[in-house]
């Protein structure tokens, strides 16, 4: 018999510990590498359009707090105010071709564009880093401006979304109609066939919606898929596209576009969801 010493108990109890805590967080090597140092980093190693703050080391608290989050945000743990502007929506251009439902800007497109529609600063936060940092309505912390667009690139979206791919559209031109099978490799029937149906689960009674990409395991949410966000309560609640439908805002590194979940190469972030 093999007995461990004292020592050696000890290593292997910090090994699978950290492995542990890296779980239940959802947290990979993947994710830190790519956030830390990207133009979605804030802190003093990042690349963000406003250049490197000297007042902080920290990543992630200009989008996420472990205390007091703004839960009015779906987005977690959510260290941001979210913007009270009013958009004017795809939709507003009345295309024949739209047939799903076009909601409020919500859900956590409304995170995003937290920055993205320049109404308030890149560096506000309602917990800054340290202690007696808290500001329930939240604060610019290091001065930094509302964003920008750099000459040749358009990551200020303003409130004009309207020619922008939707967001807060109700997917598959108005949604699953039948099916609906947990674990199905397709997730039922779409009102519009010129989409692709996905995979549907439930998680913690919640269903959740996503297109399967070959990034990714078939019929396993993973990163690399279209995640669809839900909205309405009960029998209503139904998928729609938001901002990280196709982005995913800790990956910078995988594709020739910043933050797109897999690389659109001969249109496969299209093509994912549209069945042309």
């Amino acid at each position: 018999m093999h007995i461990t010493s004292g020592r050696q108990f000890l290593k292997l109890s910090m090994v699978f510990g950290v492995a542990a805590v890296g779980l239940l967080l959802g947290v990979g090597s993947t994710d830190a590498a790519t956030i830390k140092g990207s133009k979605h980093d804030l802190g003093s190693g990042g690349a963000s359009q406003q250049g490197a703050t000297s007042a902080t080391t920290e990543v992630c608290v200009f989008c996420h707090t472990p205390h007091s989050a703004n839960t009015a945000a779906t987005a977690p743990l959510w260290n941001k105010s979210l913007p009270g502007s009013t958009y004017t929506r795809y939709s507003s251009l009345n295309s024949t071709t739209i047939d799903g439902s076009n909601e409020t800007v919500g859900s956590v497109s409304l995170a995003c564009l937290s920055c993205h529609d320049g109404s308030q600063a890149m560096d506000v936060m309602i917990n800054k880093p340290g202690s007696g940092g808290y500001n329930s309505s939240g604060a610019a912390y290091d001065g930094d401006d509302p964003m920008t667009n750099p000459a040749g690139k358009t990551p200020m979206l303003g409130t004009d979304i309207s020619n922008d791919h939707p967001i807060s559209i109700q997917y598959g031109g108005g949604g699953w109609v039948t099916g609906d099978a947990d674990g199905a490799a397709s997730a039922g029937t779409l009102a519009d066939g010129s989409f692709k149906a996905g995979v549907k689960a439930t998680i913690n009674s919640t269903p959740v919606w996503w297109i399967d990409t070959a990034g990714g395991t078939a019929n396993a949410r993973d990163k690399t898929d279209i995640i669809l966000y839900t909205r309405g309560s009960g029998a209503a609640i139904q998928p729609y596209v938001e901002c990280a439908s196709c982005h995913d805002p800790h990956n910078s590194s995988a594709t020739g576009v910043s933050f797109m979940r897999i690389s659109n190469a001969s249109s496969a972030v299209c093509l994912a969801c549209h069945d042309k």
